[in-house]
Formats: C-alpha cells, sequence, structure tokens
C-alpha cells in the first residue's frame, strides 16, 4: 500500500485524506499543532462561486494604502521589516490587474463550482453527516459609490451563469429583517451555501481516524530527506516519517518549508478575526458588510461574525482594536445586535495563506516527483478543500486532473 504524508491538518490536509483513503492510501496527516484551532476552525463557512475575482485586483494596492497603518481598518499591514513579504508584496502589486483579474475568473468560479459540488456528494455519500444550508450570501452595503460596484460585479456574475440578483432597500429588508437602516441595498449571491466549520472538522477528523488515517499532533516539521528528485522522510521536532508521497498543506507556513527544499512558493498569512455569539440574533441569511470586510453567518447553534484582513505575520494575536471595529460594524448594520465585552474577550484569530495573485498553488514541482503543493488559498480556503482534496490525490496518483492545473502552478512566481 503507497504511503502519503500530509503535512497540515486544515481542510486541504484533511480533504486530502478523504479522497487519498478512499483511492486505497496510506496516510498520515502532520500538525504543528493540535487540529482544533486555526483559520479552518474559525472561518465563515462559505462557499463561493460568488468569489470569482481575485483579491489582487485594480484598486486594492489603493485601497490598502489608506488603510495599512490603521490597525482597525479592514486591511492593515503592520510595519516591519520582513524580506520574504516585501517580495510577495511586488508579486502583489504586479497581480493587481485587469489582465490578472480576467485570466483568473474563469480558474476561481471553475474550482469553486467543483468543490460545492464534492461537498453536496459528501453529504450524500452519508460517509458523515455535517451542517450546510444553500441560502446564498447577501453582499450588503450602505453607501451608492459601493452599490454601484456591487452591481457590476453582479453583472458579470450574470453573465458567468450564476445565479444573482441585486436588492433594493424595501426588498433587502423583507428577507433580512434584522439589518438597520444604515443598509441601503444588497446583491444576493444565490448560487452560494455555508456550513459550520468546526462540526465539520471534528466530524471529519473522527471519520477519517476510523478509516486508517493516522493523526500525528504537535509535531513541528525541521527539515526533509532527499534523494536524487525524490524526497524519502520528513524530520520533525520528535520523530521522523518516511512515505513514498508527500503533500505540502501547510497553509500559512507553507512557504517557510518550501524554502527548506529550495522552493520558491509565496505565500502569507492574512490574519481573520473571529466571535460566535451563542445566542438569538434573527440573522438567517449569511451576509458580508462590503464596507467593514465582515463575513456573518448564522451556523449550528450560534451565530458567527468574521473577517477584516491583517498582514503581520505568522502569529496569532488578538488585537483588542481590530475586534472592536468588527464588532461596532455589527452594531452599525443590524438592529439590535450587540457584541458585548465577554463576547468580544473570546475573540479568536487564523492566518488565511494568500498567494500573490490570488489564486491558489495546486501541483507538483519540477524538482521532486514525489511532492504536492496545496495552498494559497487565501479567504477561498474552506470553499476549495474538497476540489483542492481532489486534485491531490490526482496528483499523486499521476491520474488526469479534474481542472487544468497550469493557472494553479506552484512554482509560477520566481
Amino acid at each position: 500500500m503507497k504511503k502519503v504524508v500530509i503535512v497540515g491538518g486544515g481542510i486541504s490536509g484533511l480533504c486530502s485524506a478523504y479522497y487519498l483513503i478512499k483511492e486505497g492510501y496510506s496516510v498520515t496527516i502532520l500538525d504543528q499543532g493540535d487540529i482544533t484551532t486555526g483559520a479552518s476552525f474559525i472561518n465563515a463557512g462559505y462557499l463561493t462561486p460568488s468569489h470569482f475575482i481575485p483579491l489582487a485586483a485594480p484598486g486594492i494596492i489603493t485601497q490598502g494604502l489608506k488603510w495599512m497603518l490603521n490597525s482597525s481598518s479592514p486591511f492593515y499591514i503592520k510595519p516591519r521589516l520582513d524580506l520574504d513579504f516585501f517580495k510577495w508584496a511586488i508579486h502583489f502589486k504586479k497581480s493587481a490587474s485587469i489582465h490578472n483579474v480576467e485570466k483568473s475568473i474563469p480558474v476561481l468560479k471553475e474550482l469553486n463550482l467543483k468543490s460545492q459540488y464534492l461537498f453536496e456528494e459528501m453529504l450524500t455519500s452519508l460517509d458523515f453527516n455535517f451542517h450546510y444550508e444553500k441560502k446564498g450570501i447577501l453582499m450588503a452595503y450602505s453607501s451608492y459609490k459601493n452599490e454601484e460596484e456591487e452591481h457590476a460585479i453582479a453583472e458579470r456574475a450574470i453573465k458567468e451563469g450564476l445565479d444573482v440578483s441585486c436588492l433594493n432597500k424595501e426588498s433587502l429588508h423583507k428577507i433580512q429583517p434584522v439589518l438597520s437602516d444604515h443598509v441601503i441595498g444588497a446583491v444576493h449571491y444565490k448560487c452560494d451555501s455555508h456550513m459550520t466549520p468546526n462540526h465539520f472538522m471534528l466530524t471529519m477528523k473522527t471519520w477519517l481516524e476510523n478509516n486508517g488515517v493516522t493523526f500525528k499532533t504537535n509535531q513541528k516539521v525541521e527539515d526533509f530527506t532527499v534523494k536524487n528528485n525524490s524526497i524519502t522522510s520528513v524530520k520533525t521536532n520528535s520523530s521522523i516519517f518516511e512515505a513514498d508521497d508527500f503533500v505540502l498543506a501547510s497553509g500559512s507556513w507553507t512557504s517557510t518549508l518550501a524554502s527548506k527544499l529550495k522552493l520558491k512558493v509565496p505565500i502569507q498569512g492574512g490574519k481573520g478575526y473571529s466571535m460566535d455569539l451563542y445566542r438569538h440574533t434573527g440573522i438567517t441569511i449569511p451576509t458580508i458588510l462590503v464596507e467593514a470586510k465582515a463575513a456573518i453567518t448564522p451556523m449550528h447553534d450560534f451565530t458567527r461574525f468574521a473577517g477584516t484582513m491583517e498582514f503581520s505575520g505568522n502569529n496569532t494575536i488578538v488585537r483588542k482594536q481590530r475586534v472592536n471595529a468588527l464588532a461596532n460594524a455589527v452594531k452599525t448594520f443590524y438592529n439590535d445586535i450587540e457584541i458585548n465585552e465577554e463576547e468580544r474577550a473570546k475573540a479568536t484569530s487564523g492566518l488565511r495563506p494568500v498567494s500573490p495573485d490570488g489564486v491558489p498553488f495546486i501541483g507538483k514541482t519540477s524538482k521532486y516527483s514525489n511532492l504536492t503543493i496545496a495552498a494559497g488559498h487565501a479567504m477561498m480556503g474552506w470553499s476549495l478543500g474538497p476540489i483542492t482534496g481532489q486534485l491531490v490525490t490526482e496528483l499523486v496518483g499521476n491520474k488526469k486532473s479534474s481542472v487544468n492545473l497550469n493557472p494553479l502552478a506552484p512554482e509560477r512566481f520566481k
């Protein structure tokens, strides 16, 4: 039986194990933590065919410069001397173009639609049960400037064949009356769906364990052993793991691990924040608050408030001013919903692995015949979990891929 070691126990790692096990591989997952925290557990839980515009798009640099030094802004960059971040930022600036957007739209749309289908296929397979709803996602705005921008994206989405409708203030408040008068309208992406990530992750992990996957936690990867053009083992802080194939699904730490193999895979951790309210909010439809860059999700037994983007290095420090900014946005956009001090104190953070062009890295490298990279999904990490796992399994088995992998090449930035 062919052995595969997956480095990383997030959604990409677990979904890779899911499809590899179904193909008869022996799978071991290594994680530097205990697989109970991180972005895969605290994200908004969106499955987003609507997110076909990459993060690296025209205008993002200008907006980012306005916000970058404001520690409570939706987009914050902590000033620091970091050569890797500087190199990543140069790639990001070059990618923030109309050309990159047009090139990325069909790629991201296809990945999201296929991944959404695979989530639904998982549910119907009866391997395990999980929360899944298809109510769509509202892009709610409070200014006419953002209304114009969101309507332009909606028109493109309709041309791309997605189920979308534009709602005026009256229509919006009929379907989501808990929104305040501050909100003047929304675009409803009926094509989207949502889940409860922490429940799915724990249920998936249990299923994988019951089906033979070995989990090795608190394993910090220190080095790799290489022979010719193949990796033979991975060395951690406490052990050595040999395998026939290796998968790097290490999120924001992928760049650091790849560098040990003399590979350049530029990824930066984009920190997001999350708070859960275990009380009635009246929110029934997932909603992105456009101006605040906040995502609100009615999950199983609670409502999640998540969002913002912070580049401050690979850490999970929770900055109180950013938590307060997110909580204050909720108070502005909703009627009679206020996140109290106790709930704010329980806020958590997680790192989204962000590629310079807004497209994930999924594929093999030219240097190693038995290494597959699966990282850099940014805000779409949850949405793209299953398609990533399927593609990883196809790559490990040297099978024809379900999608064109050229735009996802791990070595596309030199």
